[in-house]
C-alpha cells in the first residue's frame, strides 16, 4: 500500500531519515483528520466537503509516511451534486474498526448523519446510509461499549440549526443503522470552550473520554472531557494549544494507541491557502489525563512539537507521500484528483491517446458566471509550502470558443489557458478572477500546438505562472505574482481544465501527456 519516493524531488517529506519526523506530517489539506490502528496498519480519513471522489482513505505503517489508497464516495447520491457545492457535503468524518469491519460516519449539515462500511479499506465501501435526518447535525463519532451498547456523539452547525458550543450523545443501534433516541446534551462549552465541535469518543482505564476541539478554526485549542459514566457528568481540561508555538489552532483530530504502549494524536493547523494541514503529537498519560506535545512555556498545557522521534512501531516503513504527479499511463486517474462535482464520463478519457489524459471542452453550465462554479475542473490539494507544478499539453484539436490549461483555484483564482483564435491559430491567455468576474491580464500568439504550462508556488502561496514552447525555456507571465486563496472550508487547489465558451455546440479537446509536481526549481528554464 506504500510506495517509495525520491525524497530529493518531493516538495514535502516529513520523515527525516534519521529516526525523527518534522511537522506537519502532511503539508496538504486533509482537514478534520481521524485515525485508527488495525494491527500494524494505520488508516486516516478527512473532510472532503463537495469535492469528488470524496471521503479519502490514507494508509501508513508509522503515522508519518502516508499514501492515499481510496475514497469512500465515488459519486455523491444526493440532488444538486452535478454542480459545485462549495463548503457543503462531507464534514468532519470519523473512522473506526469494529466487529471485523471498517466504519465511516459523517454529518452533512443540510441532510443528516451518514454511514458506510467496508471489509477492506482499500476496496469497495457500501453505499451511503442515512441513519438520521436533520439540519445541523455534524462532526459525528460512533462508540461501541464493552457491554455491547452503541452510541453516537456529535456537534451542531450553528449556521444550520442555531445551536453552538454543545455536544449531544445518542443511543445507536449496534449495526449503525439508526439512532435509538433523541439523546442528551452531555457538555455545554458556552463559557469555557466556545465553538465546541469535532468530538471523538474513546474508553481507557474505566474512563470515557471525548476529545473535542474548541475556540474556532484558527485560534482554537484541544479540549478533553472525562467521565466515569457514558452520559457524564464530564470534567474538562485543555491539553494542547498554540502557546508560544508558531502553530496556530492545533486541534481537531484523532487519538491512536500503539502496541508499544505509546499514544499519538493527529490534528490540523489552518494555514490559509494551503488548507488545514496535518500534524502529529506525542501523548503521555498523567493521572488518566492525556498530555499532548511539549510544555515549552511552563503553563501546564502542551504546545505542538516541530521535530520529534518517530513512533515506535514493529514494521519499518519506506519514505512515502501521497502522490501528486500523474503520467496518465493507466486506466484510472491518480487518486489525488478530484472534480468540483459528480464526474461526468463525457469530461475525460484515458487511453484515447496512449499514455495521455484527454479532456473534452464541454460547455460550461449556464449558471456559471466564472470558473468558480464550473464543475469540470480536475484539481488536487497543494502538497507543500513551495513547489512547481508543470503540465504538458497537446492543443491541436481545440476549437473556436475553447479554453484549456492550468489553474490555481480558490475564492480568487488564476489560470493560463490555450485558446483557438478566429483565424485558426492558438493563443495563450493569463486570467485572474473570483466568484463574480474574470479579467484577462495578458495574451499572445503561440507558435506551436504543444505547450508546457507551469505554476511555481513559493512562500505565502505566491504563484508565478510560466510557459514553454519547447519544454526547456520557460517564460514567466509578465504580471505580479498571484497570491492563492482558500475556498469555502478548503485550501486552494491546482489542476487542469478544458471548457467551451462558444455560442453553441461542443468544442474540441486537449491531450495531457503528464502532470508533474516537484520541489522548487527556477522558473526560467534551468
Amino acid at each position: 500500500m506504500t510506495e517509495t519516493v525520491n525524497k530529493s524531488r518531493e516538495p514535502w517529506v516529513s520523515d527525516q531519515g534519521d529516526g525523527t519526523y518534522r511537522n506537519p506530517v502532511l503539508h496538504a489539506d486533509y482537514s478534520d483528520p481521524d485515525v485508527i490502528r488495525v494491527g500494524d496498519d494505520f488508516y486516516m480519513t478527512a473532510s472532503s466537503f463537495g469535492h469528488l471522489p470524496g471521503l479519502p482513505i490514507l494508509h501508513s505503517k508509522d503515522l508519518v509516511n502516508w499514501t492515499l489508497i481510496n475514497h469512500v464516495i465515488r459519486e455523491m447520491p444526493l440532488p444538486g451534486y452535478d454542480h459545485p457545492q462549495h463548503g457543503n457535503g462531507v464534514w468532519a468524518p470519523s473512522l473506526r474498526y469494529h466487529a471485523g469491519k471498517y466504519w465511516v460516519f459523517y454529518g452533512d449539515p443540510d441532510v443528516g448523519i451518514f454511514m458506510s462500511t467496508a471489509d477492506d479499506p482499500a476496496g469497495e465501501w457500501t453505499p451511503l446510509h442515512l441513519l438520521q435526518e436533520g439540519k445541523g447535525l455534524i462532526d459525528t463519532c460512533p462508540f461501541w461499549d464493552e457491554d455491547g451498547k452503541a452510541y453516537l456523539v456529535h456537534a451542531f452547525a450553528n449556521s444550520r440549526c442555531g445551536i453552538k458550543h454543545k455536544l449531544r450523545l445518542c443511543a445507536m443501534a449496534p449495526d449503525g443503522s439508526r439512532l435509538l433516541d433523541e439523546g442528551q446534551i452531555i457538555f455545554d462549552g458556552t463559557e469555557g470552550h466556545p465553538t465546541m465541535e469535532g468530538p471523538k469518543m474513546y474508553k481507557r482505564n474505566g474512563y470515557y473520554y471525548i476529545f473535542a476541539p474548541a475556540g474556532g478554526v484558527k485560534p482554537g485549542w484541544q479540549t478533553v472531557l472525562r467521565s466515569e459514566a457514558v452520559y457524564g457528568p464530564y470534567e474538562d481540561r485543555i491539553v494542547l494549544h498554540q502557546g508560544d508555538s508558531v502553530v496556530n489552532g492545533p486541534h481537531q483530530g484523532g487519538l491512536v494507541e500503539l502496541e508499544s504502549g505509546e499514544s499519538w494524536f493527529m490534528h490540523f493547523q489552518d494555514k490559509g491557502a494551503y488548507g488545514r494541514i496535518v500534524h502529529l503529537q506525542p501523548v503521555v498519560w498523567q493521572d488518566d489525563w492525556p498530555f499532548m506535545g511539549i510544555d515549552t512555556n511552563g503553563d501546564g498545557i502542551g504546545e505542538p512539537v516541530i521535530q520529534y522521534p518517530k513512533p515506535k512501531v514493529r514494521v519499518n516503513s519506506p519514505i512515502a507521500v501521497p502522490a501528486a504527479s500523474d503520467e496518465f499511463n493507466g486506466s484510472l486517474l491518480g487518486k489525488q484528483w478530484q472534480w468540483q462535482a459528480n464526474p461526468d464520463h463525457r469530461w475525460y478519457e484515458l487511453g484515447a491517446h496512449e499514455s495521455h489524459l484527454r479532456l473534452h471542452s464541454l460547455p460550461i453550465p449556464a449558471c456559471s458566471r466564472t470558473l468558480f462554479d464550473v464543475p469540470q475542473l480536475l484539481l488536487q490539494k497543494l502538497p507543500a509550502e513551495q513547489f512547481d507544478m508543470t503540465v504538458k499539453l497537446s492543443c491541436s484539436e481545440l476549437k473556436k470558443g475553447d479554453a484549456a490549461g492550468l489553474v490555481m483555484f480558490g475564492f480568487a483564482f488564476a489560470y493560463l489557458s490555450v485558446c483557438r483564435e478566429e483565424e485558426g491559430g492558438l493563443s495563450l491567455h493569463y486570467t485572474e478572477g473570483d466568484q463574480e468576474a474574470e479579467r484577462c491580464i495578458s495574451s499572445h500568439k503561440l507558435n506551436t500546438s504543444t505547450v508546457w504550462l507551469r505554476v511555481s508556488v513559493r512562500l505565502e502561496a505566491s504563484c508565478v505562472f510560466a510557459y514553454s514552447e519547447d519544454g526547456k525555456l520557460y517564460r514567466p507571465i509578465d504580471s505580479p505574482p498571484f497570491i492563492a486563496r482558500e475556498s469555502r472550508w478548503v485550501g486552494a487547489k491546482a489542476g487542469i481544465f478544458a471548457l467551451h465558451r462558444g455560442e453553441q455546440g461542443q468544442g474540441g479537446y486537449i491531450d495531457a501527456d503528464w502532470f508533474r509536481v516537484s520541489a522548487p526549481e527556477e522558473v526560467l528554464g534551468q
